[in-house]
């Protein structure tokens, strides 16, 4: 049974007496470390982006640091900004500095640029949120110097088409690592990331790799698949009908499905200021798990978690998305698969069950007949959400929904989705960045493959089309790859909490993807 199958995979993984919780725990956060001198630095904006003091290296012992601003703060004159310039260096910009060749084919840039993204295990600083890994792994760009889970599996697409499979491999042994060391894989390799992860690719990612690696690799990561499994359903067992223990819901005729969620209920270090600003607006004591909530969804932030119109009515929580369980229902299949080439035929026919189970209820409560579309539940209203968002697909990628199904999403996706230049993240304009007019590039390929999954060739290839074109426009222009496009017009992506950052890691992927799949869009 699964349950021996996982006693097994978790031996010999922790020290005596030790546990995920007490692992994370262990890690402090620059929050944990610089206490007061944290909270002033981030309230009073004396970085433009809160990110950057999270990532900030100092240049001596931060027990030291604290230590001299609590002796100086009160004394007249104190200059708070010229305190932390005098004691930190700012995270550094990545490929900020990369120089297009003029007149370089895209791909060339792109084959380039993975230099440029990579990081080695002996890039580690002393005294950074950044924990180390033990292989390479690349890096989005920008503002985003660390690893980020779900971002990876787009940029391993275009690893490989690049002959860089040694680095998808590598990036795979570190998530690997990172589930022995803490239970789960966090957002990203930062230690304020720990309480959360983001959509749970790595089923997808194994699956990849064994198109080079062959089946052995199920064999090899079946003790990690299964225990990300174990920290997704945490608590699953016990739950009674109606209601829900961290990332698991169990609705009235007792279906389980998940949702996403954040073990701290605080505001995001490398955001404080503005979550302590929506928190004021809100007036609600859970905005804080909220809006980690959406972080782990990857979809930070989307009119799609809101009750309301404007990010202060953000309940997450309280919603039951088709991407994530689209996701297990690929990460239950995926360890059906591993005990399949394990020889452990019972597993292997109770994660069937669990798969053919959720892809059930996937219908009965994801299924949104008159949108045509898989949309949000929101399990405590009970109801549907209305709203399409290109998390539609994600059923069709994983091979979850019917021909119906299928055929249905294409035309909702073809009239209401499709934009000039690809599929737009919604159908509102919010001013967030994961809603019209933006377009992104893992939505893009989740799309054309997942219609190609269907049947639905030529709007597959029109998606591809219109986005790659988009894509080269921006790069024949500005020598650059942004993390996100505007679909509707001709200007780059915006919105959101940040500026619009270039690398960048999944458009890289996505558009070396897709080049391939269709190397006449190049021309």
């Amino acid at each position: 049974m699964l349950q021996n199958v996982l006693r097994v995979a978790c031996m010999g993984v922790w020290l005596a007496g030790a546990t995920v919780a007490s692992a994370q725990e262990a890690v402090p956060t620059p929050a944990d470390i610089y206490g007061e001198l944290f909270k002033d630095v981030q309230l009073n904006a004396v970085f433009p982006d809160s990110k950057s003091f999270t990532d900030a290296l100092p240049n001596r012992p931060p027990e030291r640091i604290l230590s001299e601003y609590r002796q100086l703060k009160g004394q007249p004159g104190f200059d708070l900004k010229k305190f932390v310039a005098e004691r930190f260096s700012p995270p550094p910009n990545v490929a900020s500095d990369f120089h297009t060749v003029a007149g370089q084919d895209v791909r060339h840039h792109i084959d380039a640029l993975w230099k440029v993204l990579e990081r080695k295990p002996e890039d580690q600083r002393e005294y950074t949120s950044r924990i180390a890994l033990p292989y390479r792994y690349i890096v989005p760009g920008g503002r985003f110097n660390e690893i980020y889970y779900w971002d990876s599996y787009f940029t391993m697409q275009g690893l490989e088409e690049s002959g860089r499979h040694d680095l998808t491999m590598d990036m795979i042994a570190n998530f690997g690592w990172l589930i022995d060391q803490f239970g789960h894989i966090p957002n990203g390799n930062r230690s304020y990331f720990l309480s959360r992860s983001q959509p749970p690719f790595f089923a997808a990612m194994i699956e990849l790799a064994a198109d080079e690696e062959g089946e052995s690799v199920y064999k090899k990561y079946l003790p990690q698949l299964i225990r990300e499994y174990q920290f997704w359903m945490d608590g699953a067992s016990a739950l009674k009908p109606g209601s829900s223990h961290r990332r698991v819901v169990k609705l009235a005729d007792g279906t389980v499905l998940n949702r996403y969620y954040d073990d701290r209920n605080v505001p995001r270090e490398e955001a404080y200021k503005e979550d302590v600003a929506t928190a004021k607006v809100a007036g609600s004591p859970e905005i804080y798990r909220n809006l980690r909530a959406a972080a782990e969804s990857g979809w930070d932030f989307s009119s799609r978690w809101f009750a309301g119109k404007e990010l202060a009515t953000i309940h997450t929580t309280d919603l039951i998305p088709p991407d994530l369980n689209s996701l297990l229902y690929q990460l239950e299949r995926t360890i059906a698969k591993g005990c399949e080439v394990t020889a452990d035929t019972s597993c292997a026919k109770e994660m069937k069950g669990k798969a053919e189970a959720r892809k059930a209820a996937i219908t009965k409560y994801l299924w949104n007949t008159k949108a045509g579309a898989f949309t949000d539940y929101d399990w405590r209203a009970k109801k549907l959400s209305p709203q399409v968002t290109a998390a539609t697909v994600y059923p069709l990628y994983f091979n979850a929904a019917s021909k119906e199904q299928g055929k249905a999403v294409a035309t909702t996706v073809r009239t209401t989705l499709l934009k000039p230049h690809g599929v737009a993240t919604t159908t509102v304009s919010s001013g967030e960045q994961w809603d019209a007019p933006n377009g992104w590039a893992p939505l893009q390929w989740l799309a054309i493959k997942g219609l190609k999954n269907y049947g639905e060739e030529q709007l597959a290839a029109t998606i591809a089309q219109r986005w790659v074109g988009k894509n080269l426009q921006v790069f024949k222009a500005t020598g650059k790859l942004v993390e996100k496009y505007d679909v509707l017009s001709d200007q780059a992506g915006g919105g959101g909490e940040y500026p619009l950052q270039d690398g960048f890691g999944w458009t890289n992927g996505v558009l070396r993807k897709l080049l391939a799949m269709y190397p006449k869009l190049a021309e």
